[in-house]
């Protein structure tokens, strides 16, 4: 609750054209009084709160000014999560009323967890990190009460971690993490840790696991992205994403060396076309599509699952590479040219494949 109470009166005396000397006359007290009241250096007693509200012609609840917040447990939630997103400190005070008040909530315990997290980081006060990892251990206890699919015990244990981390235990975070490092969900965070450490070799496991984990989430996402914008119509969006993707991949390139990327890299350049002929870019199209079918031989001549051919990637045992985009490098972009069902952009791309000899 927040009152208003100083602020109203010097307001209410003001709007009636009345000084301190002459409130405190009406009211009987003494000039002093009324200035240490909207000084907020003391309070007035009920009974004379009630008098000035008469005297103002207004109510006590106008006159106090409170604001009452809504701390149905939702509200109290988005209120936590706003205090840490807006990194104010008053959060950390109404957290604690709010475990005092839904002491078994998972949703309390762990946004309060995470407000100590995000001041422990900001801040680097251990304190605040000690507070967290209580709140952390509590939620997982109650985590049966957790709604929330981006939550789970694995991340629950991988914020125990990095806590771990701000506190400067590191053995312990790297151990959590190692422990609950599910599908290599947190190999990217041991791997850093390891090589910041002096633990290059095992560090270099961990990092190509992560690098190859990312850069394949990374195709999707940008394939996500490019089938967003083409269907909005949005050519110029689709076709930076895919350029960007196609960049990305073509930077893993180990030397000359063909590798698993440049398949999805030769699909990527098919699609770009592709945007680009519907978009009325008809010369640009036909170096891209020359392109792709230029990065799909080269594969296909030696076409390469081995993740160590990829660049910065250490072999990883019982690693393989699969997609759906066709046999070969070129079934992949014949494919993608099939998919935006157009005979003119088909045809552009038969006239280059049928040229005998071809060079760009």
């Amino acid at each position: 609750m927040k009152m208003m109470l100083a602020e109203n009166i010097r307001a209410f005396r003001k709007d009636r054209s009345l000084t301190q000397e002459q409130l405190s006359e009406a009211l009987g007290v003494t000039a002093g009084a009324v200035y240490k009241w909207e000084a907020k250096l003391s309070i007035p007693e009920l009974e004379l709160i009630i008098q000035m509200a008469d005297f103002f012609d207004t109510s006590v609840d106008v006159l106090l000014g409170y604001e009452v917040k809504d701390n149905r447990l939702e509200a109290t939630v988005k209120r936590l999560q706003e205090y840490r997103r807006s990194k104010d400190w008053e959060g950390l005070a109404e957290a604690e009323k709010a475990l005092k008040k839904y002491p078994h909530s998972f949703q309390i315990v762990n946004e309060s967890a995470a407000l100590y997290r995000a001041f422990g980081f900001d801040s680097g006060d251990k304190a605040l990190f000690h507070r967290a990892l209580e709140l952390l251990e509590q939620s997982r206890l109650l985590l049966s009460q957790n709604e929330d699919p981006q939550i789970s015990e694995q991340t629950i244990y991988g914020r125990i971690a990095e806590t771990y981390l701000g506190l400067g235990e590191t053995d312990k975070a790297i151990e959590l993490w190692k422990t609950h490092n599910a599908d290599g969900q947190y190999s990217h965070e041991i791997g850093n840790v390891l090589a910041q450490s002096g633990h290059a070799t095992e560090a270099q496991r961990f990092l190509s696991e992560a690098l190859l984990k990312h850069v394949s989430e990374l195709v999707t996402t940008i394939n996500g992205y490019a089938n967003v914008y083409f269907n909005c119509g949005d050519h110029v969006s689709c076709q930076a994403i895919l350029d960007w993707g196609t960049r990305l991949l073509l930077g893993l390139r180990e030397a000359d060396k063909p590798n698993y990327f440049d398949r999805i890299c030769a699909a990527f350049l098919a699609a770009l076309a592709g945007s680009q002929f519907l978009s009325g870019q008809i010369d640009a199209a036909r170096d891209t599509l020359v392109k792709a079918k230029e990065l799909a031989a080269f594969f296909d001549a030696a076409p390469s699952y081995d993740e160590s051919d990829i660049r910065f990637v250490d072999p990883i045992e019982g690693a393989s590479a699969h997609d759906d985009l066709g046999a070969t490098a070129m079934d992949g972009v014949c494919n993608a040219v099939g998919q935006f069902e157009n005979k003119e952009f088909t045809a552009l791309w038969e006239f280059i494949t049928e040229q005998e000899g071809f060079h760009e």
